[in-house]
């Protein structure tokens, strides 16, 4: 009877010790509540429309509802620094644009979060900006802006949306590689610069494609040429600045990236990495970044190396330039 009782006992303590485990287990299962998905910009802006495409994808292949929080500031680095604070979990993540991954702290000293702070997670897509002209100015491409600016040093300028935004740096870039002068005038936001172009105060202008697209088929204003190595699919018509052999190897674009912050337990990346890698392969996906602009990676890319080499090389013409924020 004793021995029999013990045995009991002992089977009771086990299955209650196997539903425990399985409680614990289920309750470590990720996701089992909403996701946070933070961007670092106000609603309605080129990273904003990548994440609320990619928080909706998200949803939709890990069984919990997505929220995406604007909290704007500091060209994203305020959006940046709460993910990089944020408990890692994987209830907190970030889509965030190279102005706040990359170039940020670059520029600004302030900024106190590195690549380090974060868990890369993947590349979601990209767009390259585009040097559009006034068509008052008279240029219709790259080599004949080349040419005005080298006879006329100093004379003209061109817009961006801020100093030590990816546009900015682009402008940079054409300056050091064209041997050229320009001054950069800095604009708060693309709205106020869009409107200064089309009114006929500045004679250029970077901007992200999605951004100067309508204005550029509509005629008002003039595309010299996109940034990125080859021409974008976007719009085939447009010529890369790098098909100038002055320019060539000229190659930036604004691109946007899912991360986490530090430290994200391996099944957690695991799950977002895998969910991402799905999104991707998604022709509605795709479509929609094609509608706003962006293009998705058709083969994977290692997050980790590529923001270290895309660190460098804004590095280089930060310092070129001297840029500070």
């Amino acid at each position: 009877m004793r021995l029999s009782r013990t045995l009991s006992s002992c089977v009771t303590l086990a299955l209650c010790g196997l539903a425990w485990s399985a409680g614990a287990a289920m309750a470590d299962v990720y996701p089992s509540k909403p996701i946070t998905l933070v961007v670092g910009y106000p609603p309605g802006g080129s990273t904003d429309l990548t994440g609320r495409a990619l928080g909706l994808e998200l949803s939709q292949r890990l069984g919990v509802p997505v929220v995406i929080e604007n909290v704007g500031g500091a060209g994203g680095a305020i959006g940046a620094q709460k993910v990089a604070n944020a408990a890692p979990d994987g209830y907190t993540l970030l889509v965030g644009a190279n102005n706040e991954v990359a170039i940020s702290r670059l520029v600004n000293p302030s900024v106190r979060y590195d690549l380090k702070d974060f868990t890369p997670i993947g590349l979601v897509a990209s767009q390259p900006l585009v040097l559009v002209a006034s068509p008052a100015a008279g240029v219709k491409n790259a080599n004949d802006l080349l040419a005005l600016l080298k006879k006329n040093p100093g004379k003209f300028s061109y817009g961006s949306s801020g100093v030590g935004t990816s546009l900015h740096l682009a402008g940079e870039m054409v300056k050091q590689q064209g041997g050229v002068f320009m001054t950069h005038v800095p604009y708060r936001g693309v709205a106020p610069l869009t409107n200064d172009l089309l009114g006929g105060n500045i004679e250029f202008g970077m901007f992200v494609l999605s951004s100067a697209l309508p204005y550029i088929r509509s005629g008002k204003m003039v595309a010299l040429g996109t940034t990125e190595a080859k021409r974008s699919a976007i719009t085939p018509d447009v010529p890369a600045l790098g098909e100038s052999p002055t320019l060539k190897g000229l190659d930036i674009s604004v691109w946007f990236a899912l991360l986490g912050p530090a430290r994200l337990p391996e099944p957690v990346q695991a799950s977002l990495k895998k969910a991402l890698a799905d999104i991707l392969q998604s022709p509605d996906f795709r479509k929609k970044m094609e509608a706003s602009s962006s293009v998705v990676p058709t083969v994977p890319v290692d997050l980790d190396r590529f923001l270290v080499t895309e660190t460098a090389k804004y590095k280089k013409i930060v310092q070129f330039a001297n840029i500070k924020e």
